[in-house]
């Protein structure tokens, strides 16, 4: 099945329901174009809230938000991968200058060089990763150490990938007893996976084992997207039932929060810091709230025309991206949502990963092909 072609009946035959009807193959009609960055309309796009009872208005950015040496100015494309299959999943490696990237598409992932000096490194991949048996795969995600791949999706399988050997080295595989994957987050030690699975349920997995070792009994609609606190001990989950949960790794047994929201959640990303969490919602929405107290601020951003896909933050946490069913592409300053870039791809933007050193940003979409930013300082 290609993802999205049925998504409003069902990820997997039985499994995630809701996400939104792409068109076959993610090609949008009149949206359909090459990659290009977009002019700015002009039009109000950032709002906030300034307490719970408030309305939510106009956001006054303030005079330094765009400045300091970790806030890009603007970012362009600069290379092309072309994996030829719908590019579900991406991850960009960790050093440089050999540095690696990852599509994932149907039953494969391709390993790109791009380093600066890799012949042929804009024609062909370096290794292709046969992996869950012509299923699609929805994440492609290194291991903070960067020694490692973790591959999941449209599958009950995960497996894990040894990259130090030069050639990908499955290391282990996981059976789970949902049908689907959608979203993973890792332990910053690398020892424990936290998976959303389409049953709605958080599966705990020990890395080193292969073993489930906890379930968290999550949304009560498929679990679709996830991320993980600095330090190892919130865990974050987002789903169809229209929730944001956040769960304390030191008594798992027990949910710490509930966040209630008026639209099925797609997508979610933890900042590094200052405790906000940023939310893509089908809606076409993105919204962030600060888990601090004493915060009472919240921010809506209403810059994406259909559902928000997927969301990641830098690493520094001072600014984060989006992508959409839309084809675009979005960086924004964290919390205010001023927007620093915005680009137009070929078809729905399904995934994005930022590099390490937040000096590149990949994205995957619906036209078969991955895209290479650079992050202008």
């Amino acid at each position: 099945m290609v993802p999205g072609s049925s998504l409003s009946s069902g990820l997997v035959q039985g499994g995630l329901s809701g996400l939104p009807n792409f068109k076959t193959p993610f090609s949008d009609g009149p949206l359909n174009r090459s990659s290009t960055s977009l002019p700015s309309s002009g039009k109000t796009y950032s709002f906030c809230q300034s307490g719970p009872n408030n309305d939510f208005v106009p956001t006054q950015f303030p005079s330094d938000c765009t400045l300091g040496p970790k806030i890009p100015k603007s970012a362009k494309a600069v290379q092309t991968l072309h994996h030829g299959e719908v590019v579900c999943a991406v991850a960009i490696g960790h050093s440089w200058p050999n540095r690696h990237a990852y599509t994932g598409g149907k039953g494969c992932v391709k390993v790109w060089d791009i380093s600066p000096n890799a012949p042929q490194s804009s024609k062909d991949p370096v290794y292709s990763i046969e992996c869950l048996k012509d299923n699609y795969i929805r994440v492609c995600k290194l291991l903070p150490d960067g020694r490692q791949l973790l591959v999941c999706g449209e599958a009950p399988t995960i497996t894990l990938w040894d990259l130090t050997q030069g050639k990908p080295v499955q290391k282990g595989e996981i059976k789970s007893a949902a049908p689907a994957c959608y979203a993973v987050a890792i332990s910053p030690d690398n020892k424990t996976c936290f998976s959303c699975c389409s049953d709605g349920n958080i599966a705990v997995w020990d890395l080193h084992n292969q073993k489930l070792i906890n379930q968290f009994q999550g949304h009560t609609d498929g679990a679709s997207c996830t991320d993980i606190s600095t330090d190892g001990t919130k865990l974050w989950t987002g789903g169809l039932d229209n929730t944001v949960r956040s769960w304390d790794l030191r008594e798992p047994t027990q949910k710490l929060d509930t966040y209630e929201f008026s639209s099925q959640i797609f997508s979610l990303g933890y900042c590094p810091k200052d405790d906000w969490v940023a939310v893509g919602m089908e809606s076409y929405t993105i919204e962030l709230f600060n888990v601090n107290s004493s915060i009472t601020e919240k921010y809506q951003l209403q810059k994406h025309e259909s559902s928000v896909l997927s969301l990641k933050f830098s690493s520094g946490g001072d600014w984060f991206v989006t992508t959409g069913k839309d084809n675009q592409m979005n960086m924004w300053t964290t919390p205010h949502g001023y927007s620093i870039y915005q680009s137009l791809e070929a078809g729905s933007v399904l995934g994005c990963d930022i590099s390490e050193d937040d000096r590149f940003i990949i994205t995957g979409s619906g036209d078969k092909k991955a895209t290479l930013y650079e992050v202008i300082y």
